[in-house]
């Protein structure tokens, strides 16, 4: 058959693609095998592929094509999110695009607009994830607010409200005035940034000049202020106590007030209260029975109560407030001051501290067997270090506000009766059949009745994903979620470990008393070579789609990974990419090479290719061991680097060199098979990391049938063990590389066969491998003496010495320079080695380990120092 000479990925990348979904390879159904499930973080629904994707789905893939090469029954789950918030402001920017407001529509209208939106642009994501290779069961697809998972968020609601655990109320939350919604803790980033300390006098009550100076970093709050503050230890105020002072400007009389809340080292010990506004400030409104005046709108203008600079922006009121509290002589001094801002984690504007009647969930009694979990290990974290930041979240974790000012969402399942009371219900019918019961007013109709208008927190539907996919909720004692849960493996980025992670363990143990998962594997963010975290704005951040049609997407799954430890920053290089696609490359030229070997099954198997064929199933067996302990660590860029380097270097740089027939000359059967079986258990170890190159190889590389694939194939178990031949080959390969730098060094051209001669000392020289030197050094013979030969070039491995005679052609001064050179560098290694070994900290701390490799750099530098000068001292 005509092999290409070029690999073309697109072209294989769509046909191999096509054949498994064909075929329903990704297919998943409970079953008599083992189950090995992942959920998928669901991506936006309106979202496109970015390079945190790439990395998150390419590492899933690999686990669960592994899965299944183990003889799993491998399932994982695509779904996408509806994501409230940057869902609806998506919606939002349309219409105002199209001159329509959103107060302009009724919810239902909005509704219909914000569907369209979703079922033209939703799931376009999943369909770029089918160009990386993900073998998602595509017919299990789920979206939080498709019917299945809707059910389930309300039914939710409904048993947690039951329980007592939810409950509205009036409290300071974040609030995203841009959103126009609250925000949860966790949705909060917090920014340092340069701002300003304004210093304002407030005028002593019925005083002639008598004056109190705050500090403040928010002047436009001063309009909401309902008292100051002092701290009762501070000597300096105690002549206060019981007066009241003027808010400059509107000239409200507010009581001066004590707590012990006041830092009176902070600006000049006093502080200005207002509840509405300042999250501690309410606390310290509450304790002291303050007024509360909220001054700002929902969109984050100056409301009526403001008095002032009514409908100004926040900011912007706080510009012109300045030279208004100047012109009243309030202004005492403005200091630069650089403090914490957060931020919505949404929208990127800057979080408004609100007074609002939510819903909220109390979290301490449902956080403790989460919590426990985690500190047991029944939930393991890789890498382990997050533990610490799980347990501090927990250990403190606030009840959670889950309700939102949104239509684009789960409507709170809370229905009004006139007189206010409520109930909850699944269905408007339930809710009618409820209030009449409650009430004994027989003539309510449905019309009556009034919905709560929130939304639930986009959060608190994802929490319940990995039991809601497969109806765990709805139908808890079904057989999918029986057969399917506890998933296996969770892979997520530390970001929402809260949001998120925390939160699916807690409705695990809540709603199924089990874990949702048993591992959960941290991906570190990407970012550039400058450490900048990517994003469109700073246009650091490739097209993934580009990437994949440039290298492949073979290509692009291994240069995400050769820079992606567990839990750190990938450091993401487009030359990694390339480096992939260079791989493929090799890797074709490698199986072409094979295939265009003419096979003649009348000759018999040369020794150089039985001794290297049975080092390689040696050889593999130490690979395959070394790989399933990096897996079971989720070291897996370590374990792609394994077979990444096997591949290169010991499969093509010394298997292949070392069994290729000479140039026209056939090959013998029995190594030919050989060699193909090692093939096909190469490319069966590098499927789960490149998908395409090694259905494709493979399908070629034997005999195989429709409805085959490597994919559904068994992964290779060479589980034989030799590590004296596999160290003695590493010798043999140190040998070979000294004979081809003599000849490089010295012009000796490689089609001219030389002779070896090996004084073999007590270790480095196997002479069982001679075949094998003779082969790759292009050797006349191998001769062992048991003296030094004066005038040859020599070189060391171990303790043998190797010699080849150059007679005239050997250039004594230039070798003689070579040789004081090396040996030079050779002095000054161990004398550093030397140094690190008399440090008794060093020697009395350090591992034991650690201090046998320096004891052994110690023995080797002090034998190639002896060999160097006796090198020497034979050419002179």
């Amino acid at each position: 058959m005509e092999i290409p000479s070029k690999y073309d990925p697109a072209l294989i990348e769509q046909k191999w693609y096509q054949y498994w979904m064909d075929q329903r390879f990704f297919h998943s159904e409970p079953d008599h095998r083992e189950p090995y499930t992942i959920v998928i973080p669901p991506p936006n629904v309106t979202g496109v592929l970015h390079m945190g994707h790439m990395l998150n789905n390419t590492i899933q893939d690999i686990l669960v094509r592994r899965a299944r090469m183990l003889g799993k029954n491998a399932c994982w789950v695509p779904g996408t999110d509806h994501a409230s918030i940057a869902t609806e402001a998506k919606v939002v920017a349309k219409l105002k695009a199209e001159g329509i407001e959103k107060h302009q529509l009724s919810r239902d209208e909005f509704l219909k607009h914000a569907w369209e939106w979703t079922h033209k642009h939703g799931g376009i994501i999943l369909e770029q994830l089918k160009k990386l290779g993900a073998s998602c069961d595509w017919d299990r697809t789920c979206f939080t607010m498709d019917e299945e998972r809707s059910r389930s968020v309300i039914r939710v609601f409904i048993d947690l409200h039951k329980k007592g655990l939810i409950y509205r109320g009036v409290r300071m939350v974040n609030w995203d005035p841009q959103a126009k919604t609250a925000v949860s803790d966790e949705e909060v980033i917090y920014k340092e940034e340069n701002s300003n300390l304004y210093y304002v006098r407030y005028k002593i009550e019925n005083s002639t000049d008598e004056w109190v100076t705050i500090a403040t970093t928010r002047p436009e709050t001063i309009l909401g202020d309902t008292a100051v503050c002092v701290n009762p230890a501070d000597e300096r105020f105690r002549h206060l106590k019981g007066k009241r002072v003027l808010v400059p400007l509107i000239h409200r009389s507010i009581p001066i007030i004590e707590d012990d809340y006041v830092d009176m080292e902070f600006g000049t010990g006093c502080l200005k209260i207002t509840p509405a506004h300042d999250v501690n400030d309410y606390e310290i409104g509450m304790r002291h029975n303050l007024d509360t005046i909220d001054t700002f709108n929902d969109d984050g203008t100056l409301s009526e109560k403001a008095g002032l600079l009514i409908g100004i922006d926040r900011f912007e009121a706080r510009k012109q407030i300045i030279p208004m509290l100047q012109d009243a002589g309030n202004l005492v001094k403005v200091e630069a001051y650089k403090n914490k801002i957060g931020y919505s984690e949404r929208t990127d504007v800057i979080i408004e501290p609100k007074l609002s009647a939510q819903w909220f969930l109390a979290m301490e009694q449902l956080a403790k067997p989460a919590l426990d979990a985690v500190e047991t290990d029944d939930v393991a974290f890789y890498p382990s270090k997050f533990k610490n930041l799980y347990r501090h979240w927990m250990s403190g974790i606030k009840d959670w506000c889950i309700s939102r000012q949104l239509w684009w969402g789960h409507q709170i399942p809370v229905y009004y009766l006139p007189d206010g009371t409520y109930v909850v219900a699944e269905s408007a019918e339930e809710a009618l059949s409820l209030s009449i019961e409650k009430s004994g007013n027989q003539a309510l109709t449905i019309g009556d009745l009034k919905q709560d208008e929130d939304v639930l927190d986009t959060w608190a539907s994802s929490w319940l994903w990995p039991m809601a996919v497969f109806g765990g909720i709805t139908d808890p004692d079904n057989k999918e979620i029986n057969y399917y849960y506890p998933t296996n493996d969770l892979v997520t980025a530390p970001e929402i470990i809260f949001f998120w992670v925390a939160r699916m363990i807690i409705a695990g143990y809540e709603y199924r008393n089990d874990k949702p998962f048993k591992n959960v594997y941290f991906t570190g963010i990407v970012r550039d070579k400058l450490r900048r975290k990517m994003s469109k704005s700073l246009g650091n951040s490739p097209d993934p789609l580009d990437l994949i049609a440039q290298y492949g997407a073979d290509g692009v799954r291994v240069g995400m990974l050769l820079s992606s430890p567990a839990g750190n920053d990938l450091l993401f290089d487009e030359a990694l990419t390339e480096q992939g696609r260079n791989f493929s490359v090799k890797i074709w030229n490698a199986f072409r090479l094979v295939k265009q070997w003419e096979v003649d099954a009348s000759i018999p198997q040369p020794l150089h290719s039985k001794l290297v064929l049975e080092w390689f199933e040696y050889k593999l067996a130490d690979i395959i061991a070394e790989m399933d302990d990096h897996f079971s660590k989720f070291r897996i860029s370590d374990a792609l680097m394994l077979i990444y380097t096997t591949v290169r270097d010991e499969f093509s740089s010394w298997l292949l060199e070392i069994v290729k027939p000479a140039y026209q000359q056939p090959i013998d059967a029995l190594t030919y098979q050989k060699v193909t079986e090692m093939f096909d258990a190469l490319m069966r170890l590098l499927h789960p990391f490149m998908p395409f190159i090694t259905e494709e190889i493979w399908q070629l590389l034997g005999d195989r049938k429709q409805g085959e694939s490597i994919m559904i194939s068994a992964l290779p178990n060479y589980s034989a063990q030799n590590t004296v031949m596999l160290e003695q080959f590493e010798d043999v390969k140190e040998t070979i590389t000294g004979i081809r730098n003599i000849r490089k060094n010295n012009q000796l051209p490689f089609k001219d066969a030389i002779p070896l001669l090996v004084n073999p000392g007590t270790k480095g020289y196997h002479q069982a491998f001679d075949a094998v030197i003779m082969k790759l050094g292009n050797l006349m013979e191998v001769r062992i003496i048991d003296e030094d030969i004066k005038g040859a070039v020599t070189f060391r491995v171990k303790t043998a010495n190797f010699y080849i005679e150059l007679g005239e052609s050997i250039d004594v001064e230039a070798e003689l320079q070579k040789l004081e050179e090396e040996l030079a560098y050779t002095k000054g290694f161990l004398d550093a080695v030397v140094k690190k070994l008399s440090n008794e900290r060093f020697v009395n701390n350090a591992p034991t380990q650690v201090v046998d490799i320096e004891r052994k750099k110690l023995a080797d530098a002090e034998a190639k120092i002896k060999s160097l000068e006796e090198q020497i001292s034979n050419l002179k």
